[in-house]
């Protein structure tokens, strides 16, 4: 079965600003997240990618813009089953007001239970992405063969569960995971279980040297150190 690479949109404006984005349009890339996705092409230099799936939403398709460019006969397929989270009437609003509604902690805490009010559920959530990468392995198998690669490139929560699903990780766990902006996490799928080969991968070790200051993401936002960060956060400063 096929290779997937999932890469997670460059650092946004939104995860600058300490917004949650969830289906806001008009979210782009920042400088640095521009800087990111300019990076990709050279990162994935080495992969026989066999085709490209985006999430609709603006910050993943200028996130893959480079790599097109650089590759201009990959294929590219959209797929809203792969778009983030719908957060519903959380979406737009500021991490830090959120961390004081109920619901922010059982985000936390007990995932599988959270609904996101107006929007969905996180066990949603994960099973539409489950899906899409389940049918996008039988057919990337099908038209490439069984040792072929292929991309998605997404959003955190989305990248998140999928991890924990080929994990076997209970969707409770998934706050545990962690993936920088246009990091690659990639996932080896076989006949009888997947293999995490990679996870959160930058090309670049700085970021997990500590830190004197709070991530871009929580500083100021009144988030717990050892909350996930909804939405995916900023990533290292």
């Amino acid at each position: 079965m096929p290779t997937l690479i999932l890469v997670r949109h460059g650092r946004s404006t939104a995860n600058t600003g300490g917004v949650l984005a969830g289906w806001t349009p008009g979210v782009a890339l920042d400088e640095r997240g521009a800087a990111q996705a300019a990076a990709l092409p050279g990162r994935l230099a080495g992969l026989p990618l066999a085709a490209a799936v985006t999430s609709p939403l603006q910050r993943c398709r200028e996130t893959l813009a480079p790599l097109l460019a650089a590759r201009p006969d990959l294929p590219l397929h959209t797929d809203e089953r792969v778009g983030e989270c719908h957060y519903g009437d959380w979406s737009g609003r500021k991490i830090a007001e959120l961390v004081d509604e109920p619901l922010w902690e059982v985000v936390q805490r007990h995932p599988s239970a959270a609904a996101f009010p107006g929007g969905e559920s996180v066990r949603a959530m994960q099973a539409r992405a489950v899906e899409a990468v389940r049918d996008w392995n039988a057919r990337i198998e099908e038209e490439h063969g069984p040792d072929a690669v292929y991309l998605v490139c997404s959003h955190g929560d989305i990248v998140k569960s999928l991890v924990a699903d080929a994990l076997g990780l209970h969707l409770d766990l998934f706050q545990r995971i962690a993936v920088d902006p246009c990091s690659v996490t990639a996932i080896r799928y076989t006949r009888l279980r997947p293999f995490l080969v990679r996870l959160g991968d930058t090309g670049e070790l700085d970021g997990l040297a500590p830190h004197m200051e709070p991530s871009a993401s929580a500083r100021g936002s009144g988030a717990s150190e050892a909350d996930g960060v909804v939405g995916g956060g900023a990533g290292a400063p």
